[in-house]
C-alpha cells in the first residue's frame, strides 16, 4: 500500500483507529530495521510530541507536522510492504499507545524526555548537540527542549 494512501485513510478513520495507523505508519517508516526498543522508542517521541500540543492534538497531526517525521519527510508514493515489518510496526504502536494511556509514574519510558530523534545516517540536524538521551540501534534520542504535557 502507498503512504498516500495511508495518509489519506487516517483522514476519514475515527479516533483514536486514526493515530493508531498514523503511528504505526511513522513506526514502520522510521524505525522497521531496528529493534523493538529503538521502534518504541520512535513512538514515546511520537506519543510526548501529542502530550505537549505544539506538533497538534493527535498523533495523525503531529507525525505529519511538516519534515518532523517520515510521513512528511519520504515520497508519498513509498509502498509500505506487508509482512513482518508491518505487523511489528502495528504491534509496538498499538502497545506503545497502551503504555503511554497509563498514569505518568506507570508507564515505562525508554528514552525519557527525548524530543527529537535522528538517524545520523541520512540526516545531519541542526539540534545534533542538544542533550543526548540515548543511541539505541542508528537512532540518537535528543532533549532538544522540555516537553510538558498540556494539561500538566
Amino acid at each position: 500500500m502507498k503512504l498516500a494512501w495511508i495518509l489519506w485513510l487516517s483522514q476519514v478513520l475515527p479516533q483514536p483507529a486514526a493515530d493508531s495507523l498514523c503511528l504505526s505508519t511513522t513506526v514502520y517508516l522510521e524505525a522497521r530495521d531496528q529493534s523493538a526498543r529503538g521502534q518504541q522508542a520512535v513512538a514515546e517521541v511520537a506519543l510526548r510530541r501529542r502530550d505537549s500540543g505544539l506538533w497538534g492534538d493527535n498523533l495523525c497531526s503531529v507525525v505529519t507536522a511538516k519534515k518532523q517525521f517520515a510521513p512528511t519527510i519520504v515520497p508519498a508514493n513509498t509502498r509500505l510492504r506487508g509482512g513482518e515489518a508491518w505487523s511489528n510496526a502495528v504491534s509496538v504502536a498499538l502497545e506503545s499507545q497502551r503504555n503511554w494511556a497509563l498514569p505518568m509514574g506507570q508507564r515505562k519510558e525508554i528514552v525519557p524526555g527525548a524530543s527529537h530523534f535522528a538517524a545520523h545516517a541520512i540526516a545531519s540536524p541542526s539540534w545534533r548537540n542538544a542533550y543526548q538521551v540515548a543511541k539505541i540501534g542508528d537512532h540518537t534520542f535528543y532533549r532538544v527542549q522540555t516537553l510538558k504535557p498540556r494539561n500538566g
